[in-house]
């Protein structure tokens, strides 16, 4: 059966015995190498608490963007809240957490802790019921911890406004979903026969490509690639967020995948951008620990200065990126206090150096940290 047979790859004979030209995704399967390389390398040289504090940051970031990939925005400071309390990492008063977050939080860590374990129907029955601790995706109840049973149709991606809808993908039917799970659990827990990078990217698209949940499809793809490479990386602590490049280059994902899914079972061309999208998730984790680094040092350096609860939150936050400029006004509102009080605070550490005036003035004046170190 040749691609104009057919629509989707799960349609075609091959079905799913996936090609791929391992030559030409050599040398990208050696620059991710590389790269994961030089960042352990760093991280080997800072120390276990900072490595918990990278390993917080990128955990927070993909629990946080593989969510925002589905359009749904959970609180941040929840979420690292949650992850810091089951890393036993210190990061002072804690955020409140809801269930949902929870439950995020779960199958993310479960992923990557529990990376070796088999991959089980019910594993993955569990995870989906995390995600959706309620039975309802938004307002529409949803089998939840069981594969879609296509009672209202076919299960289909679309976007677009109600009857101009464009279908950009149909999943296989209901019918087939255990024959298809079942093989494909096989192949996960079964002996590698392709590298571990490889894999993790065919794990992925072959996941996704079922869709065999009513929601949730595309956060558990990715957290099965995610397990994947926590096993290519021989280690359980995660450093880097590949969810989090995802989203940044999220249309170039989408159309990556509705490609792929349409042709035929070479898929060479999503291994590459799965590799070079891997690759830059990898170099992005190198910003990420000079944060965490910058952050370390202001501390230590400002480490016998007395502080009040409203300053350290603030200087938190302009230390992990403050969105826009920070003003006396956003100061008291974010703090919770008066604007008097507000310009007590900022007052006080412009005397002391830690902050300063920053440039360019305007109706507001702002104010910005003084000389990190470096």
């Amino acid at each position: 059966m040749n691609s104009g047979d057919y629509k989707y790859i799960w349609q075609a004979n091959g079905w799913p015995d996936w090609r791929f030209d391992l030559a030409a995704l050599a040398g990208s399967m050696a620059e991710v190498s590389r790269a994961q390389g030089l960042l352990m390398g760093r991280l080997a040289d800072v120390g276990m608490a900072l490595r918990d504090q990278a390993s917080l940051a990128a955990l927070t970031d993909d629990v946080v963007k593989t969510s925002e990939i589905e359009g749904e925005q959970l609180n941040v400071a929840s979420v690292r809240s949650s992850i810091a309390r089951r890393l036993g990492v210190d990061i002072g008063a804690l955020a409140p957490v809801d269930r949902h977050v929870e439950g995020m939080v779960d199958m993310v860590l479960d992923a990557a802790s529990n990376s070796q374990a088999p991959v089980t129907r019910d594993r993955l029955f569990g995870w989906h019921a995390a995600l959706f601790p309620t039975g309802y995706s938004g307002l529409a109840r949803i089998k939840v911890g069981a594969w879609r049973d296509d009672a209202s149709g076919p299960m289909q991606v679309v976007s677009g406004p109600i009857g101009r809808q464009r279908v950009h993908f149909e999943a296989p039917p209901a019918h087939r979903l255990e024959a298809e799970t079942s093989r494909f659990l096989d192949w996960v827990n079964g002996p590698p026969t392709e590298p571990l990078l490889i894999r993790a990217g065919l794990g992925h698209l072959w996941f996704v490509t079922l869709h065999p949940f009513d929601d949730g499809n595309g956060r558990i793809a990715r957290a099965i690639g995610d397990l994947l490479l926590a096993r290519a990386d021989g280690s359980p602590q995660r450093f880097y967020s590949l969810s989090a490049q995802i989203h940044r280059e999220r249309k170039a994902y989408y159309d990556i995948l509705e490609r792929t899914q349409k042709r035929s079972m070479d898929v060479t061309d999503w291994l590459a951008w799965f590799l070079d999208s891997l690759h830059r998730a990898v170099d992005q984790a190198q910003h990420t620990l000079d944060a965490v680094l910058l952050k370390t040092r202001f501390w230590q350096r400002w480490a016998t200065m007395p502080l009040n609860e409203r300053q350290v939150k603030l200087l938190d936050k302009l230390l992990d990126g403050f969105d826009g400029k920070l003003t006396s006004s956003k100061w008291a509102a974010i703090a919770r206090c008066s604007p008097d009080t507000a310009l007590r605070d900022i007052n006080d550490l412009l005397a002391r150096g830690v902050l300063r005036k920053a440039d360019g003035g305007g109706r507001s004046t702002s104010y910005e940290l003084n000389d990190l170190p470096t």
